[in-house]
């Protein structure tokens, strides 16, 4: 994952009372607008908001704003930082905003019936409800089981495509549904691509290599047809040279 600026405008007003960089480097690294840049230079965008130090975080180096005061055309780069933290990994169940938490049984409801395979514990970890939620939207015995509709999850926003799509696969996985995707609802890989193209191409080429002989083999056929044909009616066949000298 890409680096990102810490307290953009904090940044840009820091960068615009203690630099003369350009509104523009100022608005490309900071991912603020030029005319935004200019409104703080005038006093009239960020009048409450104290300017912080990107050198003091570490994310911009003396040298790098020399390097853009003294070129115009120069884009300023955030500095890597120098210590690596790990993503840290989430523990528990999914944690679902209190506006979404009616929606849990719609989203368990599609789940059940659209990817039978998951296992309870995925489906808990995908949509953050409890094992008896999801055996009472499963058996029925919900309280509101006449008004639930099935909904699916990421539309609701209580997980991601991506995530879905990771469970899915891991549950076809451990029951050894080995499946593919019909054609055409899927992307195809780049090699995979390339190789269908040069198949069909080859198989063009041959094929516009075997049309002379097959007709050929075509026209043989239909004279050696028509000729007995005339042997079996018991025509005579004519000689155009004894015709021309008679």
């Amino acid at each position: 994952m890409a680096t990102q600026l810490l307290m953009p405008k904090a940044t840009a007003v820091w960068l615009v009372e203690n630099t003369g960089l350009t509104f523009k480097q100022i608005a490309d690294f900071c991912t603020l607008h030029p005319l935004e840049v200019q409104g703080i230079a005038d006093g009239d965008v960020a009048g409450g908001i104290k300017g912080v130090s990107p050198i003091q975080n570490g994310q911009l180096s003396r040298e790098e704003i020399s390097r853009a005061e003294a070129d115009e055309n120069h884009r300023l780069r955030i500095s890597e930082p120098k210590v690596k933290v790990a993503a840290p990994k989430r523990r528990g169940p999914r944690y679902t905003p209190t506006s979404r938490r009616h929606e849990r049984p719609n989203a368990i409801k599609w789940l059940v019936r659209n990817h039978p395979e998951l296992k309870d514990a995925q489906i808990m970890r995908l949509v953050g409800t409890t094992k008896s939620t999801i055996e009472s939207v499963r058996d029925g015995s919900h309280w509101n089981t006449a008004n639930l509709q099935a909904m699916d999850p990421v539309t609701l926003g209580l997980c991601s495509q991506v995530e879905l799509d990771m469970e899915v696969r891991k549950a076809a996985r451990s029951a050894g549904i080995t499946e593919d995707a019909p054609e055409g609802t899927r992307l195809l890989s780049a090699e995979e691509a390339l190789r269908r193209a040069q198949t069909d191409d080859d198989g063009d080429a041959a094929h516009e290599g075997a049309a002379p002989d097959a007709a050929y083999d075509a026209d043989f056929e239909a004279d050696s047809v028509f000729a007995k044909l005339k042997s079996i009616k018991g025509e005579p066949e004519t000689d155009t040279d004894d015709t021309d000298r008679g």
